[in-house]
């Protein structure tokens, strides 16, 4: 046989091996698929966040009672009474005015004592605290508008995926982990 002859045939049998292992490492390993993304929406969701607000105002209470029965007002108001009694009385009657002047003054007394403390107050400083809410938006994924094989499609992402998105058995692979395995 003719060496160019030989030359050739193992030439030809190398480059078909080799564009047969090229071919079947395509089949074995194709190539990686993308969608196209076409818009990308971050997904939103608002929180009520608590928040304790509290400040220092001037409080006005009625101060306690000393003498809630109102004993020394009546005592006071029965020994005034009685002394003028005894002043305008004359002969009999002076025990009578006398016993009268101390009723009327023990009575009198009495509602006296019973007034004031209603304006005895005591102003003192407090904390009054109150809890406000406040809305604040966090992102909690993407909502992707993607392109795939002529037809339109969205998934929800946990990250913006750029300008294309891995596809795998022909659907886009939404997580960042997943993406990276493609």
């Amino acid at each position: 046989m003719n060496k160019s002859l030989i030359t050739g045939f193992a030439a030809g049998a190398v480059a078909v091996t080799a564009a047969a292992g090229v071919a079947g490492y395509k089949v074995m390993h194709p190539a990686p698929v993308y969608a196209q993304v076409l818009a990308v929406h971050p997904a939103l969701e608002t929180v009520r966040v608590p928040q304790q607000v509290c400040r220092t105002v001037a409080a006005s209470r009625q101060a306690p009672v000393r003498d809630p029965e109102r004993l020394a007002g009546t005592a006071v108001g029965a020994v005034l009474g009685g002394v003028l009694g005894h002043q305008l009385g004359d002969g009999s009657g002076k025990t009578l005015a006398t016993v009268a002047g101390a009723a009327a003054g023990g009575y009198a007394g009495n509602q006296v004592q019973k007034n004031l403390p209603q304006s005895d107050r005591r102003t003192a400083l407090e904390t009054r605290c109150r809890t406000l809410y406040r809305a604040h938006s966090r992102t909690v994924g993407y909502n992707v508008t993607y392109l795939l094989n002529g037809r339109q499609g969205v998934v929800r992402m946990d990250h913006p995926p750029g300008a294309r998105i891995p596809v795998r058995d022909g659907r886009p692979v939404t997580a960042a982990d997943d993406a990276q395995q493609s």
